[in-house]
C-alpha cells in the first residue's frame, strides 16, 4: 500500500516526491513523441548549418515553454499575465519555425493548442484553440504544403486543445473541493470549540462564582465565627465536588464515539490504506444512545483489524434493521476479502466487542467471507432496538 501512496499523484495535487514527479513527467513526455517530425527534418540535413542550429535552438526553447505551461503543479504557479506572455511567445515561435523550416514544423501548432487549453480559462481558450488551428491551415495553404499533412494536424490540434480544457476544469474543481472540504472541517472544529466553551461556561460559571462568594464570606467570618465559616467551607466543598462531576460528565459525552463519526472515520481509514470501501453514508435514525455507542466501538475495532491485519483489497460495511423472534435488531456487518482469520482464539479486540455487546444484550458472529475458499473475514453484530426505534431502512 505504501508503494502506491508514494507513486500515485491525485488530480489537482502537486507531486509530493521525485517518484511522483517522474511519473507526471513520463505522462507529459509521451506526447512529445509528435516532435519526431521536426527532429527528423533537422536530422535529414536539408537545411544550412545556420538554419539547423537555429532550428535546434528554437525547438529546445519551444519544448521548454511547453513544459513550463503544462507541467505546472498548480494553476497558481504562474500569474495570468505570465501565462499569456509565455503562450504568446510560444505561438510566435511556432509561426516563425513553420514559415522558415517547412511543413514538418506545423505540428508545433498542436502543442500551442494544447497549451492554450491547459493554461487558459475556458472563455479564452474556446476561441484561441480554433485560432491556432486556423493559423496552422493558413500557413499550410500559403506555403503550398501537402494537404494531407494539414488535414492530419487540424483534428489533433482541436481535439487536444479542447480535451485539455476539460482536464483543466476537472483539476480546478478538484482543488476547489479539497479547499472547501478543509474549510468545512475547520468550521466544524471551530463550532465544536465554541460548543465546548459554552458548555463549560454553563457548567462552571455558576459554580465558580458561588465558590468565590462563599470563600470571601468564610474569610470575613474568620476568626470571629469559626462555626459559620466551617459551614461555608463545607458548602464550597459540596459545590466543587458537584462541579467536578458535571465536568467529567461533559467530557465523557464529548469522548463518546458516535456511529456517524465512526462511519466517516472508517471511510477515511480504508481509503488511506488503499482499500476499496462500501460504507453507508448515515446510520438508521432513532438509534438508542447505548446501542449506538457499542456499535461505534465495534465498527472502529473491526475497521482497524481490516486495515492492519487483513491484507484486503475491499471492505463492505452494512447497517440493516431486521425483525427477529426476539424483536427488532440493528445488524452491523463488516466484510473483507483478505486472508481471513489467523487463529481460533479471538483477540483482545473481539473479546472487548463481545463484552460491550453483552452489556446491551447484543450478539456477535464471525465467519469466512467466502465459505468455499475460506478467504476473507466477516464480522456480524446485532443490537436490540427498543420498540418503535430503527424503523427506517
Amino acid at each position: 500500500m505504501k508503494e502506491e501512496d508514494e507513486t500515485s499523484v491525485g488530480i489537482g495535487s502537486p507531486p509530493g516526491n521525485r517518484k511522483q514527479a517522474g511519473i507526471k513527467s513520463l505522462w507529459i513526455g509521451v506526447w512529445l513523441a509528435f516532435m519526431s517530425a521536426p527532429i527528423k527534418d533537422l536530422a535529414d540535413g536539408a537545411h544550412t548549418a545556420w538554419a539547423t542550429a537555429l532550428g535546434i535552438l528554437g525547438l529546445v526553447v519551444f519544448v521548454g515553454c511547453y513544459l513550463l505551461l503544462v507541467f505546472r503543479p498548480s494553476p497558481r504557479m504562474l500569474s495570468p499575465v505570465q501565462v499569456r506572455i509565455v503562450l504568446a511567445f510560444l505561438s510566435a515561435l511556432a509561426v516563425t519555425l513553420s514559415l522558415t523550416l517547412g511543413s514538418a514544423w506545423l505540428v508545433l501548432f498542436v502543442y500551442v493548442s494544447v497549451c492554450a487549453g491547459a493554461a487558459l480559462p475556458l472563455r479564452t481558450a474556446r476561441w484561441l484553440i480554433p485560432a491556432a488551428a486556423a493559423v496552422l491551415i493558413g500557413i499550410g495553404l500559403a506555403g503550398d504544403h501537402p494537404r494531407e499533412i494539414i488535414t492530419a494536424l487540424v483534428f489533433p490540434a482541436l481535439l487536444g486543445g479542447f480535451s485539455m480544457t476539460g482536464i483543466r476544469q476537472m483539476i480546478l474543481t478538484t482543488i476547489q473541493l479539497r479547499e472547501a472540504r478543509a474549510t468545512v472541517a475547520q468550521l466544524a472544529a471551530n463550532e465544536e470549540r465554541l460548543r465546548l466553551a459554552r458548555d463549560l461556561h454553563d457548567l462552571l460559571g455558576h459554580s465558580l462564582s458561588l465558590i468565590t462568594l462563599k470563600s470571601e464570606l468564610a474569610g470575613r467570618m474568620l476568626p470571629a465565627n469559626p462555626e459559620q465559616a466551617a459551614a461555608q467551607v463545607a458548602d464550597i466543598e459540596r459545590v466543587s465536588r458537584q462541579a467536578l462531576v458535571d465536568v467529567r460528565s461533559a467530557v465523557t459525552g464529548y469522548r463518546r464515539p458516535t456511529l456517524p463519526g465512526e462511519l466517516a472515520g472508517a471511510r477515511t481509514a480504508l481509503a488511506a490504506a488503499g482499500i476499496t470501501a462500501d460504507i453507508p453514508a448515515e446510520p438508521p435514525e432513532y438509534l438508542p444512545e447505548k446501542q449506538e455507542e457499542v456499535l461505534a466501538w465495534a465498527l472502529r475495532e473491526a475497521v482497524t483489524n481490516v486495515v492492519r491485519h487483513s491484507g484486503a483489497r475491499s471492505c463492505t460495511v452494512t447497517l440493516v434493521p431486521r425483525q427477529t423472534l426476539d424483536g427488532r435488531v440493528l445488524e452491523l456487518t463488516v466484510a473483507d476479502d483478505g486472508r481471513g482469520a489467523s487463529g481460533t482464539t479471538p483477540g483482545n479486540g473481539l473479546t472487548g466487542i463481545a463484552e460491550r455487546l453483552d452489556a446491551v444484550g447484543g450478539t456477535l458472529t464471525s465467519r469466512a467471507t467466502n465459505s468455499r475458499s475460506g478467504k476473507g473475514f466477516t464480522l456480524a453484530l446485532g443490537v436490540p432496538l427498543e420498540s418503535g426505534l430503527g424503523s427506517r431502512e
